[in-house]
């Protein structure tokens, strides 16, 4: 099944969340018709050049031949046209050689490339994280010489943080950082599922990397950022010897074949310091926070090219009597079950959608806002935001994926149709770049307490007004009505959250994550719904349409999660596990 970028919805995404007054702010060679044009033409190159790939790099995927890795068939090839076409570069600084647009538009363009192949997006993925981490904390020989590269996507990125005995316990990490003498550092260790730490598509790769001085106190107070470079790189640019660090190999996994997942391995490797020592951890949480909204919108990625797939299938197999029609065999599209199944696929991809959009051009005015103030507001929120993008649009991702199987039937269990793979694929998105649990830990300890619950409270305000909007409208009282009593729950439980510290607030974390995306997605697709209420044609009705199946299916279950979170930990804390082996 082929894919189609949705560039409709993703405009609509863009404009509801604040897009157009950015550009128009902050952007004066911009305008709507040259941000349609950029996306169209995304949407055009996805289709054409990665989209087709998908289906070969998960069945060959990437190999591990003679030492190094080869890149799955076509992807390379496919990877020099991404950077032909300036793909790479889109919301960087234009000192460093980029296009300085919105960071929402990089966001929106990405979509439709995870979208189309997700295993190839995963590397300019990494080098879009890297870039940020050096833009900020680079020093003057890596910005002149490294940055402006990874910008053009010349070479690549990878952020190398996890160890055999360190996974999200970065206080583990025993990678050694040894000073050479010359003013700089030999890198000696081994890191575990670097994301394209090796490959045949660039000239060069870039490792970011955590490891340990000698001198460093224990613990993640002890950790500093490296840059390590696949080839050794002199004062003019150019390319020099191999440095000593290689893949060992590649993992075997259940997805994401395409994406070579390396063991790498730092023999003595020369390396740079970045930014401060012992302050790895923060330098690297930049690369790390960009990396996660862009996982965010993976989820949204991976779903949209399930659905789009499930719809198709819907159309095409026909199975019964349907209900609407005397027509028999039937598409099953005639189906109601089968129906709702796709309407509220659609709706969730369009809520996650909006949330990573906003969480985006949040990005972009926290950092061009014209005062401080604003600047200061729009961060607060893209904070809030950020663990709710990456955790909340990533189990969509893997919902959806399972709805689209299940709507294929039998014919989605076998690998055959494809249905399976978007399932696998989807599946990493929760675990990487911090998992959906630490996302909910972060929400609930960090992000939710900024300014004594205010950012939350603030957020909370919008919707409320949104509420009398809807109630004024016919066709989406209803929809006022369900976020009037979801809003009223997350208020309920996040005033729990805030007076609650510890193992109550922890245990319903999740359960808080989830609630404050279903009812800020929810809210964003009610927003949709009335920026095109007068809309005549079909696509702009069905609008209010996903806005009412949301509203019913998502919305209504609002209180019983809120009742989930304020449970607090005394089950958790008195059932051992033994009882549970018994």
């Amino acid at each position: 099944m082929t894919f189609r970028a949705p560039l409709r919805d993703l405009t609509l995404a863009l404009q509801t969340a604040g897009h157009p007054a950015l550009v128009a702010a902050g952007f004066p060679e911009l305008d709507e018709n040259t941000v349609a044009a950029i996306l169209e033409a995304a949407g055009a190159f996805t289709e054409e050049q990665l989209a087709p790939l998908n289906r070969k790099g998960d069945q060959v995927g990437a190999r591990y031949e003679n030492g190094a890795v080869v890149s799955a068939p076509g992807f390379a090839a496919a990877y020099q046209a991404f950077v032909a076409g300036g793909w790479n570069s889109l919301s960087a600084d234009p000192e460093h050689g980029g296009q300085g647009l919105t960071k929402a538009m990089e966001l929106a363009v990405f979509e439709m490339i995870q979208a189309a192949n997700m295993a190839f997006g995963l590397c300019p993925m990494l080098t879009q994280a890297a870039i940020e981490a050096l833009a900020l904390h680079g020093d003057e020989r890596q910005k002149r010489l490294v940055l402006p590269k990874l910008v053009s996507g010349e070479w690549t990125g990878t952020m190398n943080l996890t160890e055999p005995q360190a996974g999200s316990d970065l206080a583990a990490v025993t990678t050694r950082a040894e000073p050479d003498g010359k003013g700089g550092y030999r890198l000696t260790g081994q890191k575990i599922f670097i994301t394209w730490g090796d490959h045949d598509a660039a000239e060069n790769i870039c490792h970011l990397v955590l490891a340990r001085l000698p001198d460093s106190p224990p613990g993640v107070k002890g950790i500093s950022l490296f840059l390590a470079t696949k080839r050794l790189v002199d004062d003019e640019g150019q390319l020099g010897a191999a440095n000593d660090l290689r893949a060992g190999s590649i993992e075997h996994k259940l997805g994401i074949h395409g994406s070579p997942t390396c063991v790498m391995l730092f023999e003595g490797a020369q390396a740079e310091l970045v930014g401060e020592v012992n302050n790895g951890i923060a330098h690297m949480f930049v690369m790390m926070n960009a990396a996660r909204l862009q996982v965010g919108v993976q989820g949204v990625a991976i779903a949209e090219r399930a659905f789009q797939q499930a719809l198709a299938f819907s159309q095409e197999r026909k199975q019964g009597r349907a209900v609407w029609s005397a027509e028999y065999p039937a598409p099953l599209y005639g189906h109601p079950d089968v129906r709702r199944s796709l309407l509220l696929m659609k709706a969730k991809i369009e809520a996650a959608r909006a949330i990573c959009m906003t969480t985006g051009v949040l990005a972009d005015q926290a950092n061009l806002a014209p005062t401080e103030a604003e600047r200061t507001t729009a961060r607060q929120r893209q904070e809030l935001l950020t663990p709710i993008a990456k955790a909340w649009s990533t189990d969509i991702g893997v919902e959806v994926a399972s709805m689209g199987l299940q709507i294929h039937g039998g014919m989605g269990f076998i690998e055959e149709t494809g249905a399976a793979q978007h399932y696998r694929d989807a599946r990493i998105a929760p675990i990487y770049e911090g998992t959906n649990g630490i996302q909910a830990i972060d929400l609930v300890g960090r992000k939710v307490p900024m300014e004594g619950g205010g950012v939350m409270d603030a957020l909370c305000a919008e919707m409320h007004a949104t509420v009398a909007e809807l109630k004024g409208s016919a066709a989406l009282a209803s929809v006022g009505a369900r976020l009037e009593v979801a809003v009223a729950a997350l208020e309920r439980a996040t005033d729990w959250v805030l007076n609650n510290k510890g193992p109550n607030a922890l245990a319903g974390a999740t359960a808080y994550l989830k609630l404050a995306g279903d009812v800020i997605g929810g809210w964003m697709l009610a927003r949709q719904a009335l920026a095109t209420a007068q809309g005549a044609d079909d696509w702009s009705k069905s609008k209010s349409a996903l806005a009412r199946i949301y509203a019913s299916q998502v919305l209504a279950q609002a209180s019983g999660l809120a009742d989930g979170v304020v449970e607090g930990a005394a089950d958790l804390e008195a059932v051992g596990a033994e009882a549970l082996g018994a």
